[in-house]
């Protein structure tokens, strides 16, 4: 039996990873929003948002023992809900050439909040950005994808295991060179069992928990 949630949803909110963590009581709590007014990526960054937009948060309580990767977990839904897009390792969701949207994950002992930026709609998109649609979807498009998004993520979290074949086909990440911080670079090879970024370089094989992560190019092509 699928387990039972709250769904909240709003035209506008400060940031749905805070009212979704205030309104969290004995069950899940999603919260979708078209406009926060006070959004954040990771690590504290603001989000660059779209004029169609969503966010979405999904707090819960979970064991503290509980170590699943929540957001490539969270990256696995977005493409269940939206078949057109990719994932780049870790949090990013990919449409075509360009970032569409952003996951952020916040915890704090047995509570997970599991957020969700995506670009809708966005026809002037600066460089490195991308969206949905090529048409607007109109005010009723957030509650349409966030509800996909948040019925996907507590299918996913419902399970036995996190489904780790669906994200490795997703991830774009796979099979390029890339960079990481401070100083890394290498050719990405696996994502391992518990989310982490298997990575090779000349001299050893290493594995990324987090970090910002650039693609360059793919694994042994030339450069220009």
């Amino acid at each position: 039996m699928a387990t039972p949630y709250l769904q909240l949803r709003l035209d506008t909110a400060p940031s749905t990873q805070d009212v979704a963590r205030d309104a969290l009581d004995t069950l899940p709590v999603l919260v979708i929003a078209g406009e926060q007014t006070a959004g954040r990526g990771r690590g504290g960054n603001s989000w660059l948002t779209a004029p169609r937009a969503l966010a979405a948060s999904l707090a819960l309580r979970v064991d503290e023992a509980d170590r699943r990767p929540f957001s490539l977990i969270a990256g696995v839904a977005a493409v269940r809900a939206n078949r057109d897009v990719s994932l780049k390792w870790p949090n990013d969701v990919i449409r075509g050439e360009g970032k569409a949207g952003g996951i952020l994950v916040e915890r704090s002992g047995d509570v997970v909040v599991i957020g969700m930026g995506l670009n809708l709609f966005w026809p002037d998109a600066p460089s490195g950005h991308a969206a949905l649609n090529l048409e607007d979807p109109g005010p009723d498009g957030p509650a349409e994808v966030g509800g996909l998004w948040g019925a996907e993520l507590m299918r996913i979290l419902h399970g036995e295991h996190w489904p780790i074949e669906e994200y490795r086909a997703a991830c774009e990440t796979l099979g390029l060179e890339i960079v990481w911080e401070p100083n890394g670079s290498g050719v990405a090879i696996e994502v391992a069992d518990d989310g982490g970024l298997v990575v090779e370089t000349a001299s050893v094989r290493s594995v990324l928990y987090s970090g910002e992560v650039r693609h360059v190019r793919p694994a042994g092509g030339g450069g220009g």
